[in-house]
């Protein structure tokens, strides 16, 4: 069974460039047959007209025309139009050439004679890609997939959105759980800002107060308590009178004061250190763990009434890498964010790096993510970022480079680890069949092997 075609692309065609109006026609005919809409110019400065007056996503050229050669044509879309993708075709190119276009933003390159097959294969990977750009565009236009300070545009995410609006306004205690870094937190926040409870949100980190000190947090201190208490002091719990108090990390909380948290929950009343009377409170709480609390209660290291007490409203973030469709956003969101806070123009985020980004697991979820945004951003020092600005970065490996390659100095990409990593992406491209590769590349078999040689590549 073949498979099946794309989806037409309607008002936005492909432009085949080249001054021989036969190979161009011939390439145009190929990709209509496919499916795809496109038309032809004989030369750049045609091109350019066209791009003035059409929006074409993509654009495929001849390197070698006389006057304004493809590589003018490449630099002129790059400052111009720098939403469209472009893919250079020659029969003159050198590996050298193929490179030097990459680096300047070309897609890809093939060479000729190229069968349609390759060709088709090129194509389809680069509006995929420019699908996903256009698509991360339009979210952040209109505003879809943010949920107060959360994004998320997965049927995972979604649910959590639906779930938070459904409960917000419940004054039952909420038990967030999930990986390190899923955003629970926002999510608590999200919680609060749905709640329509006028008083604050007041955040604490469980893990972060000492022990000693703990029950004069949550509960208050009244004035002589003990030797530094000189006034009254408010816990936690009336700080947040009429609001939301955040208890994150609440596994973190030591037995002794859990029979205190659980009667403060049960009886809505605390009693501050020294005090002799209870204090009436209306708080919403909303606790938060990444360790299973259930396990830890059944094993007694947690009580299990106060773990039942937390868990009336039960909320679970899924990790990253379950729903990679979120990431480009998100990506997005950060960018804008960091550069917001470094005071520089947010950069855009080339399709290739959302697609290395979409890649990795992200076993530091979305703190893992921010991390490497947040460096990309500060290192930065043009209106896009690749995948060599993440490896510059020192992001995830597989953010890494054009392909499996080393990753590129932050002072700088050069011309051999662009070529080890095209090299390499070619032939993971080939399926390890190396003439495959090599014919693709443009250079002989032995000229492929010399150089995975020289890349610490063993031949077969």
């Amino acid at each position: 069974m073949s498979a099946p075609r794309p989806r037409p692309l309607g008002p936005c065609p492909i432009l085949v460039v080249d001054d021989d109006r036969e190979m161009a026609d011939l390439l145009a005919e190929i990709l209509v047959d496919e499916g795809y809409s496109a038309r032809t110019a004989t030369g750049a400065r045609e091109a350019l007209w066209m791009l003035d007056s059409v929006r074409f996503p993509l654009v495929i050229t001849d390197l070698r025309m006389p006057g304004s050669s493809g590589m003018d044509l490449l630099a002129s879309i790059r400052r111009h139009h720098p939403q469209t993708e472009v893919i250079m075709i020659t029969a003159f190119g050198t590996i050298d050439t193929a490179i030097e276009a990459i680096r300047q933003g070309a897609y890809d390159y093939i060479t000729k004679p190229f069968k349609t097959g390759q060709i088709l294969a090129v194509v389809r990977r680069a509006l995929e890609k420019i699908g996903l750009q256009d698509e991360v565009r339009r979210l952040k236009e209109t505003g879809a997939g943010r949920f107060h300070d959360m994004v998320g545009v997965s049927p995972a995410m979604q649910a959590v959105f639906d779930y938070i609006r459904r409960v917000a306004r419940s004054p039952a205690s909420v038990l967030i759980t999930g990986e390190s870094g899923t955003g629970k937190d926002l999510a608590a926040r999200a919680l609060h800002a749905e709640s329509g409870r006028a008083g604050p949100f007041v955040p604490v980190n469980c893990a972060a107060v000492p022990e000693t000190l703990m029950e004069g947090e949550f509960f208050g201190v009244k004035r002589g308590a003990y030797t530094d208490a000189r006034e009254d002091r408010k816990g936690l719990f009336e700080q947040a009178a009429g609001g939301t108090l955040f208890l994150d990390e609440v596994g973190e909380i030591p037995l002794p004061l859990q029979s205190k948290l659980l009667r403060a929950l049960q009886d809505r009343t605390v009693r501050p250190v020294g005090g002799d009377r209870e204090i009436r409170t209306d708080v919403r709480v909303v606790a938060a763990t990444n360790t299973d609390l259930k396990a830890r209660a059944a094993a007694g290291t947690f009580r299990e009434d106060l773990y039942y007490r937390l868990d009336v409203i039960p909320l679970h973030l899924p990790p990253l890498r379950d729903r990679p469709e979120d990431i480009p956003l998100l990506a997005e969101a950060l960018v804008d964010r960091f550069a917001r806070e470094n005071g520089k123009t947010a950069p855009t985020v080339s399709a290739a790096a959302l697609e290395r980004l979409r890649r990795h697991s992200w076993p530091g979820n979305i703190r893992e993510l921010a991390n490497v945004m947040e460096r990309a951003v500060i290192l930065a020092n043009g209106p896009e970022l690749g995948a060599a600005e993440l490896a510059a970065g020192a992001g995830p490996q597989e953010a890494a480079g054009p392909g499996p390659g080393p990753r590129p100095p932050a002072g700088g990409v050069t011309l051999e680890e662009l070529e080890r990593g095209y090299i390499l992406r070619v032939l993971e491209e080939s399926d390890g069949n190396r003439s495959l590769a090599a014919e693709r590349l443009g250079i002989d078999r032995k000229t492929l092997y010399r150089k995975l040689l020289r890349y610490g590549v063993e031949g077969d």
